[in-house]
C-alpha cells in the first residue's frame, strides 16, 4: 500500500523521475528529448528538497527557497538550451545530436 505521508514515498518518486531523466539523457539522440530529460532530473532534485523540507527541516522555508532556485535555474537552462538548439538547427537543418559533432572546428 502506498502511503503519501512518509519520506520514503517521495524519495522513491524522485528516484523514479531521476532514473527516467538519466535514461533519456543517455539514450536519446534528439536535443529536445535531452532537454526534457534534464528538466526531469531537476524536478527530481526539487522533489527531494521539498520532501526533506517537509519531514526533516527545522525551518519550513528552507526547502521551498531551494526549490525556487532550482526552478529559476531550470528556466534559464531551458532558455539557453533552446537558443542553442535553434542555432544548431539553422546550421545543420537537424536537431540530431550525432549531426552536431560536425560543429567541431
Amino acid at each position: 500500500m502506498l502511503v503519501f505521508n512518509q519520506l520514503e514515498t517521495y524519495l522513491y518518486l524522485a528516484l523514479l523521475l531521476f532514473a527516467i531523466g538519466l535514461y533519456g539523457v543517455l539514450a536519446r539522440r534528439s536535443l529536445i528529448a535531452i532537454l526534457i530529460s534534464v528538466e526531469l532530473i531537476l524536478n527530481a532534485a526539487s522533489i527531494n528538497f521539498m520532501a526533506f523540507n517537509r519531514f526533516l527541516a527545522p525551518h519550513p522555508a528552507v526547502g521551498q527557497v531551494i526549490a525556487l532556485f532550482i526552478m529559476a535555474v531550470a528556466a534559464a537552462e531551458a532558455a539557453i538550451a533552446l537558443s542553442i538548439i535553434v542555432a544548431v538547427y539553422r546550421k545543420l537543418k537537424s536537431i540530431n545530436i550525432e549531426h552536431a559533432t560536425e560543429l567541431r572546428g
